[in-house]
């Protein structure tokens, strides 16, 4: 006789479970996505929350998905260096725009990281809360390393750098739209710059310019983050 519990259990705790569902859920919140064009349907979230559902339904700890979903950590460095080849494709566009460009990157990246310390810092957030926010808008690799270089705590940097993600993914295209910013590079610039990887993603989707200018701007937004803000705080301190 078929043991379907035995089938559940092993179908649940397989090594590779983590990988079908992970992937399972974002390709059904991107055709969601694609379908609908709701702004609050993003991939990210959904599949996220999605995964989530799954894992508690499932009764399976984080640690044991997190094993189960190794593999696909493994296309994380290729996925990243892939970013470099709208980059060549529009490298004449970024040399025409290369001081706006710079200037751009200088300025927004210090109020994207200076506006969010100051506004947690103005609704009463401790120094290691302020810490953990400072590195939000780049990726969480640098910035969970950044955070617990300064005093923060890197798992709670994580989470904020994913809520920015998330938030400027979402509301970001259709912001910059309403405010009168139409241009693919200033558009590319704005999303790399303050959504990191999730809003280059975001950027990908608007045009192939865009995408170039949001991973130009993730990147050096990243590289700056990480050699500027220790040495900013260590000098304040």
């Amino acid at each position: 006789m078929f043991d379907v519990a035995g089938a559940w259990q092993a179908l649940i705790h397989h090594p590779l479970f983590g990988v079908g569902v992970t992937l399972g859920a974002y390709q059904l919140a991107l055709a969601a996505y694609e379908k609908t064009r709701w702004f609050f349907l993003q991939p990210v979230l959904v599949s996220m929350l999605a995964v989530i559902g799954v894992l508690v339904a499932c009764g399976l700890s984080y640690e044991e998905y997190k094993v189960s979903a190794q593999a696909l950590t493994i296309f994380l460095g290729p996925a990243t260096v892939a970013l470099a080849v709208p980059l060549f494709l529009n490298l004449k566009r970024i040399r025409q725009l290369f001081w706006p460009t710079l200037l751009t990157l200088l300025v927004g990246g210090v109020v994207a990281t200076g506006m969010g310390v100051l506004l947690a810092w103005w609704f009463g957030a401790d120094h290691m809360m302020l810490m953990s926010m400072a590195p939000k808008s780049v990726t969480s690799p640098i910035a969970m390393l950044v955070a617990d270089q300064i005093g923060g705590i890197a798992a709670l940097a994580a989470v904020f750098v994913l809520i920015t993600g998330v938030i400027g993914a979402i509301l970001g295209p259709e912001l910059l739209r309403r405010i009168g910013v139409r241009h693919p590079a200033a558009q590319g610039l704005a999303m790399g710059m303050t959504a990191h990887a999730v809003g280059t993603s975001r950027a990908l989707q608007e045009g192939e310019e865009c995408g170039a200018f949001a991973a130009l701007a993730m990147s050096l937004m990243g590289v700056g983050t990480a050699v500027a803000l220790p040495l900013v705080v260590a000098l304040f301190s």
